[in-house]
């Protein structure tokens, strides 16, 4: 891929907040804490914030960068989707702790 048809601090906006997306809808243990959160209401700010990116940014990128931003706004909007259709109940759960062996 020509490096000119992918803007990398374009990649590295789309990707931080698919990062943060993919924590909110409780699909990825937090970095922080290693617990999973789910905050619909923060995912679907996120989803609108690449929206308005999309919107933003139309006719000025290039196909590759269309299609990351479209595949990344698709992904995360089927997903919330499908986190929606389970309710609205906060979801915490800590990680699975590994067992020492002694």
């Amino acid at each position: 891929m020509d490096p000119k048809e992918l803007n990398q601090h374009l990649f590295s906006l789309i990707s931080m907040f698919a990062s943060a997306c993919w924590q909110q809808l409780g699909k990825v243990p937090s970095q922080m804490d290693g617990k999973i959160h789910r905050d619909l209401k923060s995912a679907q700010v996120t989803i609108d914030m690449l929206l308005m990116l999309r919107d933003k940014t139309k006719g000025n990128l290039t196909k590759t960068e269309e299609k990351l931003l479209e595949d990344t706004i698709s992904n995360l909007q089927m997903n919330y989707a499908d986190e929606a259709a389970k309710g609205d109940t906060p979801k915490t759960e800590e990680k699975p702790k590994v067992e020492e062996k002694k």
